[in-house]
């Protein structure tokens, strides 16, 4: 029962994601194609990777990814920062261009939150905050601790 509901709200998320994105294409040209799409997703979620770091945890070619990344620069959605300690390193950041369509993502999560705290009790959003907290941090291993490394080097 556990995962099918887990299934049924991740899987509804990412239906009024791309559902908004999809919207979004009958205003203004679909610049990104789906692949760049998920790897700008992973660029903001992996907060300022280089692209040895990006590479790394996509498991893909460096030169995939240098390809991937140059398309996302020449579109605007990303930018390198060139790194003050090693000046032959940069990150990987996204543009306000990024922003406005990461927007339609968060949008739908706000609404359901907010449905959320208007549906239950304090103290049954704080049990599903305590669960979510513990499964982003603890249960999830294989993605918060590539996150915590990239952090760590970073000095954030």
């Amino acid at each position: 029962m556990l995962e099918e509901l887990f299934n049924d709200v991740y899987e509804k998320f990412k239906l009024n994601f791309y559902k908004s994105i999809f919207k979004g294409f009958e205003d203004r040209e679909a610049s990104l194609t789906p692949t760049e799409i998920l790897c700008v997703e992973v660029i903001n979620a992996l907060g300022k990777p280089t692209i040895k770091e990006l590479t790394e945890f996509m498991e893909t070619s460096q030169s995939n990814m240098a390809y991937r990344v140059s398309n996302l620069m020449k579109k605007g959605y990303i930018k390198k920062i060139q790194s003050k300690e090693d000046k032959r390193e940069y990150y990987l950041e996204p543009t306000e261009k990024f922003y406005k369509y990461y927007h339609v993502r968060t949008q739908y999560i706000d609404t359901v939150l907010g449905r959320l705290s208007e549906k239950f009790p304090r103290e049954e959003i704080d049990i599903l905050t305590k669960i979510l907290d513990s499964m982003s941090n603890e249960l999830m291993p294989e993605v918060t601790n590539f996150i915590n490394s990239l952090k760590s080097k970073q000095g954030q």
